[in-house]
């Protein structure tokens, strides 16, 4: 018996008229309403004609995740009075509640994709609802892209419906623009807010550090337990705790283990008894629930019993290092939107209490709504599905988003290895039968190339243990992790086998044709870490890595890799890596679940990247040649050539030894470096053509000024020979016919009033003319040089020594000389010390020798 009593206690039952006329006067509609109102279990069975007067339509929901399908499902046959699988079905991948008088079926998107591709009429369906469109998932989004097309080419009678608990609307109305050209798709407004709620802020205590990669500090995992406690001495009812992960939901429940109350922790991975019980509700006059929850309970659930939201301000998104190949999750602040939503739970039965674990006035900085997955996460199944639909680089989609370029590069870089598409990306044969396994389509290479080597249903239990990762007490090693899987009675081990049976009879599907698929390969009758080892190595080529001297491994794709302390695979010499991350802080990667292999199987997985040539580099200060075989970045073999290196490669690592350990490679005469001190100081004067001679820059030139020296040298002793003044005299102007010039502007040397030919120094900014002061005499100008630059005249005594320096002599002579003469004649009583320097006679010597010498 249909229960209209419940029925009729939701909201959004009164936005249904103007909904159906939408969709009957234009195909497409957008549906906003708040959480809480009803539209993921009264609005489809409207549609369908289950309750109202409407005609008998079917009717395919799409929900983000397998919890909320299952969930939706059942809540609403229980509104027909029905069990799952008569009026009201449900599928999701490896299992399937539906019979021939179902009308609602509820999938998960992935499922809705999968219908697509394989009949994108979508026969016999006549109303598709992509609910929560506003989580911005991936298959959502393509999903939506794909249903578009589809009207606009296929199946016009076929209506959409985009429904939404957040206020983007118009741009899904903007994307769902009607076929009549009439414009944007109309957007039927929900009323009501459930039940309603109160929110308040419990800021954490100061001191708290930003979260980074999945670490989150304890000190904010104690303060949201601390504020459930509170929440549950304030408030009646159940408590529903956001935090972002499955680690974070474990320590959390340990602090409130003591509580008076049953913990339930609730995720993804959750055993199907522990979501049943937590979605079927307390018993009468049981004890109160606190349910730690993933965003798996954001959205589409009804959690019975809840009247209180403690959200700890947390989200996890994905992230991907597309130049290794590297995914990880990241700890982010809730959007505006998602916690929005979470509150929502909170009044959906009744009025609600929400704790939000932040202070008020961080409330506003949060991003509006969460990040589209499609700008952040790994594209390759979303590239693979493009090119099978016929758009290999998805811009003729319907996409909120497009795809940023890079990361659709690095996704067809992967599908061109793996042979799912070809150089002008689209799908090939075998691409499309990846495409229809219901798997990354790097784990549909693992499957398709490991099942004729190990047999199918081996690869299919290895893939399987892939496609989802084993909880993280199953260990790191794979093989291990295969067993635990096999004899396990956890809720991980029932989809495993689920997945395992699905992927096998895929893999016979896929094989069927196109040659053997049942293990008649050499490795069918391998020991299980070989088979592990190859299935992993297969999806993950890249990955497979050698044990480095000392510690850690080094991928083939030149990214380090460690274990975690006490990990039982720290003897191995090569592993073949399935689930590794690295945060934006590490330099290397941290290995999360791997496989033994030797070198056979990782020269036989990743052979595209085997290569053998000539490596000649500079190490260690000199020049190395070798003749090297190598798997990636990994090196596998090497032996000295002793002669006969490419004279090409030789020169380019002697040009990277000059770039490391700079200039002092070549021979620098005290020549030399005046002339590159002079060449310095016309550059910094005139400007060209006076060459730049800093170490950059002549680094830079290195091929004009080193030549033909350099293509002859050898090693770091040929550099040693090199005359480095005779190489610069190369980058003089000689065309401008300047270079002659060049003792004219910057002479080594000054003649000076004594006859002596003093060096010049132009080491300075200023060139410095070290003269003693008894050889100026008689002097009254500034010796000049360059751009009439006066020189710096240091002054000396007869001993050498500084006495007095300046840029202006007849000002000296003038107004300095005399300080310094009264105290000179008394130092050096045997040298003249005329009172009128101007007008003396420089000498080099001693009054006596000078008197001898008249």
């Amino acid at each position: 018996m249909i229960r209209n009593d419940a029925l009729d206690r939701l909201p959004v039952r009164q936005a249904v008229p103007e909904l159906l006329t939408a969709l009957e006067e234009r195909g497409a509609a957008v549906l906003y309403a708040p959480p809480g109102t009803g539209k993921t279990t009264l609005v489809p069975l409207a549609l369908a004609g289950l309750i109202g007067d409407g005609p008998r339509r079917r009717v395919l929901v799409a929900e983000p995740r397998r919890m909320a399908v299952r969930a939706a499902a059942r809540r609403m046959a229980w509104l027909l009075g029905e069990e799952v699988g008569e009026a009201v079905g449900f599928s999701v991948r490896g299992e399937r509640r539906t019979g021939p008088a179902t009308l609602v079926e509820v999938v998960t998107t992935g499922v809705l994709l999968q219908r697509l591709q394989r009949d994108p009429e979508l026969a016999g369906v006549d109303v598709v609802l992509l609910d929560e469109c506003h989580e911005r998932h991936l298959d959502a989004d393509t999903a939506m892209a794909f249903l578009v097309d589809v009207r606009a080419t296929l199946r016009p009678e076929l209506k959409l419906i985009a429904a939404s608990a957040t206020s983007d609307a118009e741009a899904w109305a903007q994307l769902l623009t009607v076929l009549d050209g009439s414009g944007p798709a109309p957007i039927v407004w929900g009323k009501g807010e459930g039940h309603g709620y109160r929110v308040h802020f419990a800021a954490p205590p100061a001191g708290i550090r930003p979260s980074h990669g999945t670490w989150v500090d304890p000190a904010l995992l104690r303060h949201v337990a601390a504020t459930v406690r509170l929440a549950c001495e304030r408030h009646a009812g159940d408590v529903l705790c956001f935090l972002p992960g499955t680690g974070e939901i474990a320590r959390t429940a340990g602090m409130l283990a003591d509580l008076d109350a049953e913990v339930f922790q609730l995720h993804g991975r959750a055993p199907a008894a522990v979501q049943d019980a937590v979605l079927k509700g307390a018993e009468p006059g049981g004890r109160r629930r606190v349910i730690l929850a993933t965003s798996v309970a954001e959205s589409s659930l009804t959690v019975p019993g809840v009247r209180i939201v403690v959200d700890s301000g947390l989200a996890r998104e994905p992230r991907m290092d597309h130049a290794r190949g590297l995914g990880s999750l990241a700890t982010v602040a809730v959007s505006i939107a998602g916690a929005t939503q979470r509150s929502g739970r909170s009044g959906r039965e009744a009025f609600g209490v929400v704790y939000r674990c932040w202070a008020e006035a961080d409330d506003g900085r949060r991003a509006r709504f969460p990040s589209p997955e499609i700008e952040i996460a790994d594209l390759a199944s979303f590239a693979l599905r493009t090119a099978c639909w016929g758009d290999p680089s998805a811009q003729g989609l319907a996409l909120l988003d497009a795809p940023p370029a890079g990361a659709m590069a690095a996704a067809r870089s992967v599908l061109t290895a793996i042979g799912a598409v070809d150089e002008e990306g689209r799908a090939t044969d075998r691409g499309v039968r990846m495409s229809r396994l219901g798997v990354h389509p790097r784990l549909a290479r693992a499957l398709l190339d490991g099942a004729p080597e190990v047999g199918a249903r081996r690869a299919a239990e290895v893939v399987a243990l892939l496609s989802e990762e084993p909880p993280r007490e199953y260990g790191d090693d794979l093989t291990a992790a295969w067993r635990a899987a096999r004899r396990g009675v956890d809720g991980y081990g029932a989809r495993w086998k689920a997945e395992a049976r699905r992927l096998e009879r895929s893999a016979g599907e896929a094989a069927s044709g196109v040659g053997r698929g049942d293990g008649g390969g050499g490795l069918a009758g391998g020991g299980e870490d070989v088979v592990a080892g190859l299935v992993t190595a297969f999806a993950f080529p890249e990955r497979v890595a050698r044990a480095r001297e000392g510690s850690g491994f080094l991928m083939v794709s030149g990214t380090g890799a460690e274990l975690a302390e006490g990990s039982g695979l720290g003897s191995a010499s090569w592993l073949a890596v399935a689930v590794a991350d690295r945060t934006a802080r590490s330099a290397t990667a941290r290995v999360r679940l791997a496989a033994v292999v030797d070198e056979d199987v990782a020269r036989a997985a990743a052979g595209h990247l085997l290569a053998s040539g000539e490596e000649v580099h500079w190490e260690d200060g000199d020049v190395v040649a070798r003749s090297v075989s190598r798997l990636g970045a990994v090196e596998l073999a090497a032996r000295p050539l002793r002669d006969g290196a490419d004279p090409v490669l030789v020169r380019a690592a002697l040009l990277d030894g000059l770039r490391r350990e700079r200039l002092g490679l070549l021979r620098w005469s005290r020549e030399s470096e005046e002339l590159r001190q002079r060449l310095g100081f016309l550059h910094r004067v005139l400007g060209d053509p006076w060459p730049e001679v800093s170490e950059e820059a002549l680094l830079g030139r290195a091929d004009e000024w080193l030549e033909p020296e350099l293509s002859r040298a050898r090693r770091r002793a040929d550099l040693g020979r090199i005359d480095a003044g005779q190489a610069l005299g190369r980058l003089l102007p000689w065309a401008t016919g300047e270079a002659g010039r060049l003792d004219e502007l910057a002479p080594e040397r000054i003649q000076v009033p004594s006859g002596s030919r003093i060096r010049v120094d132009y080491s300075g900014e200023q060139p410095v003319l070290a003269v003693k002061l008894q050889e100026m005499f008689g002097l009254a100008e500034t010796p000049r040089v360059a751009a009439g630059t006066p020189v710096v005249v240091h002054l000396l005594s007869p001993a050498g020594r500084p006495a007095a320096v300046t840029a202006d002599l007849a000002s000296f002579w003038r107004d300095g000389y005399r300080a310094v003469r009264a105290e000179l004649r008394g130092r050096y009583p045997r040298h003249p010390w005329p009172e009128d320097p101007a007008g003396a006679e420089p000498t080099r010597h001693t009054s006596a020798r000078l008197r001898r010498e008249r």
